[in-house]
């Protein structure tokens, strides 16, 4: 008997998988109204069709980028989707600029893709990667409570 393609996880990875795998409420990952604040310097606030606000901040959604450079960075330093890299002990610590795009624009019906100041743009933001993400209270208490963990 092989053994090839099994893979052990967890029980709060696979509670995290089991999260991901169930379909969201299409009214749930529709926007009714998308707001980038790039003038404030905010971040991003989306209304929700079925009545839910978002919020992230450009630092979070920067950690968080979607793309497979990225998402590959955070797993193989084991960070969570949106944490900040770690810093180095620097004797000399430099200034590093605030996380802020020069521009955002729609891709197609599904998602936004941010052009960051620093030369990053490769992360295409969906509704649905946004949604599962949401940073509001209600949402990352309720995922602590379904992985165990704070994200």
């Amino acid at each position: 008997m092989s053994h090839e393609g099994i893979r052990m996880v967890s029980p709060e990875e696979a509670a995290r998988e089991n999260e991901a795998a169930q379909p969201l409420p299409r009214i749930a990952m529709t926007p009714d109204k998308v707001r980038v604040l790039l003038t404030e310097g905010k971040g991003l606030e989306i209304d929700w069709q079925d009545g839910h606000r978002s919020a992230w901040t450009f630092a979070w959604l920067r950690d968080a980028c979607p793309c497979a450079t990225c998402v590959d960075e955070r797993k193989n330093e084991g960070r969570a989707i949106g944490q900040p890299k770690l810093k180095a002990a620097d004797l000399l610590p430099m200034y590093k600029p605030l996380a802020k795009p020069a521009s955002a624009h729609a891709v197609g019906r599904y998602a936004l893709q941010f052009n960051w100041l620093d030369g990053h743009s490769a992360g295409i933001y969906s509704w649905e990667f946004l949604r599962r993400n949401c940073q509001c209270q209600e949402c990352r208490f309720s995922r602590e409570e379904t992985t165990g963990a704070a994200q």
